[in-house]
């Protein structure tokens, strides 16, 4: 009787992963998507400014938008999620995210003076990006009960938004090479696809009670940061700091390419690609080495933003094609390592009811990295170089010593009660 329980058991907990399999494919969907329908646009605004003759400055507004939007409504979308559930945040978002698209299509196709539509259409992708792409956080952790198949998960998540990210250059140029608008329709298509996976692949936990009632949110939100503010405001500012590095760097690279050694299109998007899929494969990699364990997620944090500030530093010695390349690549893997480690020491250690909020709040802030970065190393790169490669080199020893300092680990010991574990 012993054996055939415990073979009903493990037939029910492999039965159990297989699904939970199907749901991370799914869930990282998401990020995919999401990443693909703001960079997917960016190698091909050239081509706008001429098909819709407007300036390089409205071009902008049209990537700007997006994550102007997302920055300021992510957090109520993690509110919405604690007190209501995941899903039904997500699903409604996904379709607000695939009416944008059609409409920016529709209107680049139909209308003579598209840009105002174009732009209305962004907002709505912005809102559902929004309501989306941070849920996806605090889903996985409800999706598991071990925090090492947590911590493993979300590498998986980071490696498919790092992929978004290495897929859009070279996706954009291609699509927009057949018709140039055609790329604002391939977002629904994208985000009906992940609508799917999401409806069929992702079920509710049993234990997913989500009634957090305002009153209580605004307490509990009270409670963790007078507690915690420390190294929650920490993580924030990391977060923060590394979207802006990772932007801005690749802002400048592509300028150099573009202007310096003439690679345009689809030859400068498999470029841009090289140091992107190292990021990748780093954040992959380093969701499966930290498992549960917190003293991992917070030296792993260190030392990948150490790597970070000598790569941006060394970029002031040579811009010589390879050597670039090389030392933006190694830029990647410490951007990469480190951030599945900020996602897992958020999950780790919030309490489920708040932790759609809580990891909300870090994913507007790295929207708010995602939008600072560029125009602003676009403006330093009309004085000095040196002047930009200080400023992302300093930024990078901040958040090494951010890690450093306020990310306190304590004890190896798994938190009972899911109280926040770091002081």
């Amino acid at each position: 009787m012993e054996i055939i329980n415990k073979q009903t058991l493990f037939e029910r907990y492999g039965k159990e992963r297989k699904g939970n399999k199907w749901a991370i494919i799914a869930i990282a969907s998401i990020p995919l998507i999401m990443t693909l329908g703001n960079s997917m646009l960016i190698p091909i605004l050239p081509l706008m400014e001429k098909q819709l003759h407007i300036s390089k400055l409205q071009s902008s507004l049209i990537i700007t938008v997006y994550s102007i939007v997302a920055i300021f409504l992510i957090p109520i979308a993690g509110f919405l999620s604690d007190k209501y559930g995941r899903k039904k945040v997500i699903i409604p978002s996904l379709i607000t995210a695939g009416i944008g698209g059609i409409l920016s299509g529709w209107a680049s196709w139909q209308l003579d003076s598209a840009f105002t539509w174009i732009i209305i259409g962004r907002i709505l992708q912005g809102i559902g990006a929004a309501g989306a792409f941070p849920i996806v956080i605090p889903l996985v952790g409800d999706i598991y009960k071990r925090e090492e198949d947590v911590s493993s998960s979300l590498g998986i998540i980071e490696t498919s938004n790092t992929f978004g990210k290495v897929l859009s250059p070279i996706l954009g140029s291609l699509i927009a090479g057949v018709i140039w608008f055609l790329p604002f329709f391939a977002i629904p298509i994208f985000c009906l696809i992940s609508l799917i996976l999401i409806i069929v692949c992702v079920k509710k936990p049993k234990d997913d009670n989500h009634q957090l009632s305002f009153g209580r949110f605004v307490k509990n939100t009270k409670k963790i940061f007078s507690e915690h503010w420390k190294w929650l405001l920490a993580v924030f500012i990391i977060g923060a700091i590394i979207m802006f590095i990772l932007f801005g760097i690749l802002f400048y690279l592509s300028s150099i390419l573009e202007d310096k050694y003439g690679y345009d299109g689809v030859k400068k998007g498999f470029l841009l690609a090289i140091p992107l899929a190292t990021l990748c494969i780093a954040s992959f990699v380093a969701g499966k080495i930290i498992k549960d364990s917190l003293k991992k997620m917070k030296w792993i944090t260190f030392f990948g933003m150490v790597l970070t500030g000598v790569s941006v530093a060394a970029t002031m010695f040579s811009e010589r094609f390879i050597y670039l390349i090389i030392v933006i690549l190694f830029c990647g893997i410490g951007i990469g390592a480190s951030l599945p480690c900020l996602d897992a020491i958020l999950t780790q250690s919030i309490d489920k009811e708040m932790r759609g909020t809580i990891t909300s709040i870090f994913s507007a802030m790295r929207f708010a990295g995602v939008a600072a970065g560029p125009p602003i190393i676009a403006i330093l790169m009309k004085g000095k170089i040196l002047d930009m490669i200080i400023l992302l080199t300093t930024l990078s020893v901040i958040a090494a010593l951010l890690a450093f300092k306020a990310i306190k680990p304590g004890n190896e010991k798994k938190v009972i009660e899911m109280e926040p574990a770091l002081d």
